[in-house]
């Protein structure tokens, strides 16, 4: 296990003090850290294993990915990591397939993964109801009781507001019903929060509400107190932080807010255990604070939702923004005009507008029958998926690093990273072939516990052993 340079001689401030005690002992780590999913198991087995083995914790990224390719990597980790060693994995709201949702949560029960990043929620669903009272119960002085950890990542209090409240009774009363749940472990549910942890992320990479953590922290953690106060929780609902934690000051910062605990990503998609090409890893190490752009997102794209990019040596972001204004523009494909069309054909998408509607509508067929019926009787709609096709092509360009498109390759990724790489610049970390994401977490708790203890002087980024 790799240490990072301790705090100074005499320092009453260290990192495993940082954040919350019982946050520790419930998530079995030794930092209030924790290293977040990423979609496409970008956050890999690798990355999970690595955490674990350092008595830290990351959460598998499920997003984009098969039943069997999670099954498989879930099977990996678990051979891979010692007893009793701490892994979670990403729970994805899918609210255009609720079945793939309760499939993943079904898949998350039968490996028996207690912890789980439940991400993209704007409300609480039956899938997360279920995984996270399944084998709930009071315990012998009545006192009501979970065995799994359900962590939310909220932008907003309303969605916050959702997951640190009991679950609906209507909802209860159906999954018992369903026999989704036992009366017992619905009588439990009744009286615990949905989410015993919620992690609050401001401005990030991917999807994001380009929140601001000074505003979005103080309000976050008065209605924690508020519906703990409300509801008589047997224990407080514990508030985390994350997005822009790249830097020791920021994540000293976060702590000095009132947070719980850290939860950080785009700074380890820029490390060795990265599930990402070599490629996009070599582009993410040179990125400074002002290399990111927002661009639609391609899973939301007809709702204008946006993504955080590397706008840095990369075209994505203009060129999704610009789909998008096209999609606004126009009624459907047949009124685009012949200048608009061969733009898209032969810059961005290099085929055929008919080409990718042919790949689009044979995945429909088969996967989502309903959205191809949907397109095939509405212009507007059927634009949107062609459109959308570039979405994926872009992703799958970068993750595998495809050579002559890097102009397309769209990456997820906030300013953190930028801060990560200043902070390094002159040490062996800043190439990521040096940089563990273990190291990563003992770089910056330890700095942040340096700074706080008010030992600024004392302490550098020197890499650990160097």
């Amino acid at each position: 296990r790799p240490s990072a340079a301790a705090s100074p001689a005499g320092a009453r401030i260290r990192p495993e003090r940082l954040g919350s005690a019982a946050f520790r002992a419930d998530y079995g780590v030794r930092y209030a850290y924790l290293a977040g999913s990423m979609y496409q198991g970008i956050a890999s087995a690798d990355l999970v294993v690595r955490m674990g083995r350092a008595g830290l914790m990351g959460f598998f990224g499920t997003g984009g990915l098969r039943p069997d390719e999670i099954d498989a990597a879930l099977r990996d980790i678990r051979d891979r990591l010692p007893a009793g060693a701490a892994f979670g994995v990403n729970l994805l709201a899918q609210p255009a397939d609720p079945a793939a949702e309760r499939e993943l949560a079904e898949l998350l029960l039968r490996h028996g993964v207690r912890h789980a990043e439940a991400a993209a929620f704007t409300a609480v669903t039956p899938a997360v109801v279920r995984f996270r009272f399944a084998g709930a119960h009071r315990t012998a002085d009545g006192t009501p009781t979970a065995v799994r950890h359900v962590l939310a990542k909220v932008s907003r209090p309303e969605v916050a507001t959702a997951f640190m409240s009991p679950p609906p009774e209507p909802l209860l009363a159906r999954l018992v019903a369903e026999g989704a749940l036992t009366p017992q472990e619905a009588d439990a549910a009744a009286l615990l929060p949905v989410a015993g942890d919620v992690c609050v992320e401001a401005d990030s990479g991917g999807h994001t509400d380009a929140g601001n953590p000074y505003a979005l922290m103080p309000a976050m953690l008065r209605l924690r107190d508020t519906l703990t106060a409300r509801h008589g929780y047997p224990r407080t609902v514990r508030v985390g932080a994350a997005g822009g934690l790249g830097a020791p000051e920021a994540v000293a910062a976060a702590f000095v807010l009132g947070a719980d605990f850290v939860l950080t990503g785009s700074v380890n998609q820029c490390s060795v255990e990265a599930g990402t090409s070599d490629a996009v890893k070599d582009l993410l190490e040179t990125l400074d604070v002002q290399d990111t752009a927002y661009a639609p997102a391609g899973d939301m794209f007809e709702l204008g939702a946006r993504v955080q990019v590397v706008r840095k040596g990369t075209l994505f972001p203009a060129r999704a923004n610009r789909l998008h204004q096209i999609y606004r523009q126009f009624d459907g494909l047949d009124a685009l005009d012949d200048a608009t069309r061969r733009t898209i054909e032969e810059r961005y998408f290099r085929r055929t507008l008919d080409e990718v509607w042919a790949e689009t509508s044979a995945y429909l067929r088969t996967h989502r029958p309903d959205e191809l019926v949907r397109a095939e009787r509405n212009p507007k709609a059927r634009m949107s998926q062609v459109f959308r096709w570039y979405f994926v092509h872009s992703t799958r360009s970068a993750l595998r690093g495809a050579p002559g498109e890097q102009v397309d390759y769209q990456i997820h990724c906030g300013p953190a990273l930028g801060a990560f790489n200043r902070l390094v610049a002159d040490t062996p970390l800043r190439t990521w072939r040096r940089r563990h994401v273990d190291t990563i977490a003992e770089l910056l708790m330890t700095g942040a516990a340096a700074l706080l203890d008010g030992s600024l002087r004392a302490w550098s980024p020197a890499t650990p052993g160097e």
